[in-house]
């Protein structure tokens, strides 16, 4: 899920690593379509966001664990979203403005931007409009370009950015953070999942794996309890009940 251009190597490492542990010789498939991968019975291993992982998947895909990332904004298992905008400003004082979404599934670029503007808003409505960007670094190329006021990103993404490509944060500040929810999950469709999570345990202890886990910023992961991600489902319903907020595109 983090699989930026300038981590392609380490990415293919951890994938060598995984796949040696978890005793699965397959190659990584980077066609690009999570949706339909994630559709397929064939499916040995994948991670995906939170938001599809408890709605459109929903008991589809099976929980093996959490990974852990070592980036402000994580702890353990969890993370948020910063909200950043060109101007340092209260998040109530950008009413009226524009918002900027990367997918209208996302935990981290949807959901959480609706948790911090929702209390603001009146009859569901804040922004004057939405766009939505298809990821969270063309949603931070549209506020720092001046295209949308503020966007939600979340916090690996961030912390990417940072490191590879700081020029994208260049003229932005954080305004807020989102609520902690249980990070982006790995998960299949089929696999054995005690075995996997057995590979995992390995993996991560592997001392040859530990420079490309440092550049993709994992530092653990964690086998959360059942009912962890009901966190994202509880905190959309509440929100809802106390009037939600519409993301409009016009």
């Amino acid at each position: 899920m983090y699989d930026w251009p300038e981590v392609k190597d380490a990415t293919d490492a951890w994938w060598r690593g995984l796949s040696r542990h978890l005793r699965l010789p397959v190659e990584l498939d980077r066609t690009g379509d999570h949706f339909a991968a994630w559709r397929r019975a064939d499916l040995a291993f994948s991670q995906t966001c939170g938001y599809p992982f408890t709605h459109e998947f929903k008991g589809l895909l099976k929980y093996i664990a959490t990974p852990h990332y070592a980036a402000p904004g994580c702890k353990d298992a969890d993370y948020c979203s910063f909200i950043l905008a060109r101007y340092d400003q209260p998040p109530d004082s950008f009413r009226g403005g524009v918002a900027v979404v990367n997918n209208p599934d996302s935990m981290s670029g949807m959901l959480a931007l609706k948790l911090v503007f929702a209390p603001f808003a009146t009859d569901g409505r804040f922004f004057a409009r939405a766009m939505q960007s298809g990821g969270h670094v063309k949603s931070m190329l549209a506020v720092r370009d001046g295209l949308a006021d503020v966007c939600a990103i979340d916090a690996v993404c961030v912390a990417m950015a940072r490191r590879y490509r700081p020029d994208y944060l260049e003229g932005l500040v954080e305004i807020a953070r989102s609520p902690s929810v249980p990070g982006l999950p790995y998960v299949t469709r089929g696999g054995n999942i005690e075995a996997m999570r057995q590979g995992l345990v390995a993996a991560f202890a592997d001392s040859d794996l530990q420079q490309c886990r440092e550049q993709l910023f994992l530092s653990g992961h964690s086998v959360l309890r059942p009912n962890a991600y009901e966190r994202i489902t509880d905190l959309e319903r509440d929100m809802q009940k106390a009037g939600g907020l519409e993301l409009n595109d016009h």
